[in-house]
């Protein structure tokens, strides 16, 4: 009898051994528009059980990068995901002008599906048909055979999207009315808990206590006083001072007004609970993947700055919903049974007027008059416009109406590029043929060349100056290959991650092959294959 027992006892630990193959659920978590920086800044008024937890528990990688231009949401995300750069994955910015279909594009948009759930036609018209290239997700699908479950969630359909992959079982993002909806690429109907969930209106809980420090003012003093002129005002509010009275905003605005307000984080930190428990995510032995986009970090960053005492708060609050979530995966999924990391998407400028006003000759410069001023040199020049369109720091020509004029293309791009590099903001300008042709000797030149897709991209990229912003006169916004807009935070923690930091320099685009190696899943076919080794070991 005490071989049986022992010979039974043995079967039971390999059994067990096997199983922890993978982990239950992997947690994959963006913060949208978060600076490494803010993890140290705010760190004395941080709990002991959110971010603190994860560096104290964790392994913390302090100089993750972004390796690409441009830095914005849609192309952080995918590149996360994808492990690859968006001259590979084919998201070269949330919208842009694509210089094959000659026409303007979203990331996400697709004119084949319909909305799913209480939202507007266009706002679910959405799928990841436009990423080209494989993610994390998607190869987990694949790996296990489509038996574990993939969900993604953000309040931007970008960040919900992309994340999840081609093959996600659900993807749901919030729409102005309040709701999370999703799309027809994942179902006809939403699942019985999403509709029950949006029902309760949940949100309303968080708009009618108004917004107001978490803390008292004192401890504030990482940020600006409340009132300074580099703020915009949230929902027309008559000055961005607290308190914000979130039901007049609500009144006028909607359930749109959550966006800008840190508690649509919370909001989407309860959406996810609700999604572990009735998805049943990480009980059983085969993996699930969960992937959390925070927006609203973004939305208060753009319209309140990086130095206001509103994106603190937002911080400060973010970190509670994270310990949180964190406790409640403990309970549900097991303590050791979850594999989480945390990252953004990109990080941000300062505003360069508050810059400015410290003696440092920055300034901002809305990417419009930009457009303006190549309009107008371009009548000047050459009698007409030969622009069709300027943004996200591409310049695309009418090559059919340069054809007509008798114009060679190199000639009109040397022209221009000639006009450019006399405006104050830029450094650089680069042609198409010179990005093709990158040998990765010009650092910043292989930072747009990875950003660059010749099916889409202009004929022109420009390279703003250092502190530059093509944005307004208050708040913040990113997009360059400069640090503050590429230096973002990248923690690991939970099964088989050992406790630890390196300070040597990452690749965003290393998460996802890393991942793939830590689940022995097959890589994103568009990626580099380079790893963090780091956490690749047991614990």
């Amino acid at each position: 009898m005490k071989k049986l027992f022992l010979l039974f006892s043995l079967v039971v630990i390999l059994n067990m051994q096997a199983q922890q193959q993978r982990p239950k659920l992997v947690v994959g978590i963006v913060v949208d528009q978060m600076k490494m920086e803010y993890l140290y800044r705010f760190s004395d008024d941080f709990s002991p059980n959110g971010f603190k937890r994860l560096m104290q528990n964790g392994y913390v990688f302090h100089n993750a990068n972004f390796n690409y231009m441009p830095t914005y949401t849609a192309p952080g995300h995918a590149s996360i995901y994808t492990g690859t750069t968006p001259s590979v994955n084919g998201i070269v910015g949330n919208d842009w002008y694509n210089r094959t279909l000659g026409k303007s594009m979203y990331c996400t948009d697709d004119a084949s599906v319909k909305t799913v759930g209480d939202g507007t036609a266009k706002e679910g018209a959405m799928s990841p048909k436009n990423l080209l290239s494989t993610t994390i997700t998607d190869e987990l699908r694949l790996g296990t055979n489509f038996q574990g479950k993939v969900i993604g969630m953000s309040l931007k359909d970008r960040g919900a999207i992309l994340p999840a992959g081609h093959f996600a079982n659900w993807a749901f993002w919030y729409s102005g009315t309040g709701s999370f909806i999703s799309s027809t690429f994942y179902g006809a109907a939403l699942p019985d808990w999403v509709t029950e969930f949006n029902n309760n209106k949940n949100y309303m809980t968080y708009i009618n206590k108004g917004w107001n420090l978490l803390k008292p003012a004192a401890d504030y003093n990482e940020s600006l006083p409340d009132d300074n002129p580099y703020e915009g005002k949230l929902y027309n509010s008559d000055k961005p001072v607290f308190p914000y009275n979130l039901k007049a905003m609500y009144d006028k605005h909607g359930a749109e007004v959550m966006r800008s307000t840190p508690f649509g984080n919370n909001l989407l930190a309860d959406f996810a609970k609700k999604a572990i428990e009735k998805e049943e995510l990480g009980k059983d032995n085969v993996t699930d993947f969960l992937t959390v986009s925070f927006s609203s970090t973004d939305y208060v960053g753009h319209i309140l700055g990086p130095r206001s005492m509103e994106l603190q708060d937002t911080y400060l609050r973010l970190d509670l919903t994270i310990a949180d979530l964190l406790n409640y995966l403990d309970k549900t999924v097991g303590k050791d049974n979850y594999l989480l990391f945390l990252t953004a998407d990109h990080a941000c400028a300062e505003n360069a007027n508050h810059l400015k006003d410290h003696k440092y000759n920055v300034k901002n410069i809305p990417y419009k008059d930009i457009a303006k001023s190549l309009k107008d040199f371009s009548t000047a020049t050459y009698g007409e416009n030969l622009v069709v369109e300027y943004s996200n720091f591409n310049v695309f020509f009418n090559k059919d109406l340069i054809k007509s004029k008798g114009l060679e293309l190199s000639k009109v791009k040397q022209t221009f590029k000639d006009y450019l590099i006399t405006q104050e903001q830029v450094k650089r300008v680069y042609t198409e043929e010179e990005i093709l042709a990158s040998t990765g000797n010009d650092y910043y030149l292989n930072f747009i060349n990875k950003g660059y897709d010749v099916s889409q991209n202009g004929d022109l990229v420009v390279l703003d100056k250092p502190g530059y912003i093509e944005y307004g006169a208050t708040g913040t916004s990113h997009g360059t290959p400069y640090a503050y807009d590429t230096h973002a935070p990248l923690l690991f923690y939970g099964w088989k991650i050992k406790p630890g930091e390196s300070f040597d320099k990452k690749e965003i685009t290393e998460i996802a092959p890393t991942l793939a190696l830590k689940l022995k899943l097959e890589m994103p076919n568009g990626t580099e294959g380079k790893v963090l080794t780091e956490v690749l070991g047991e614990k």
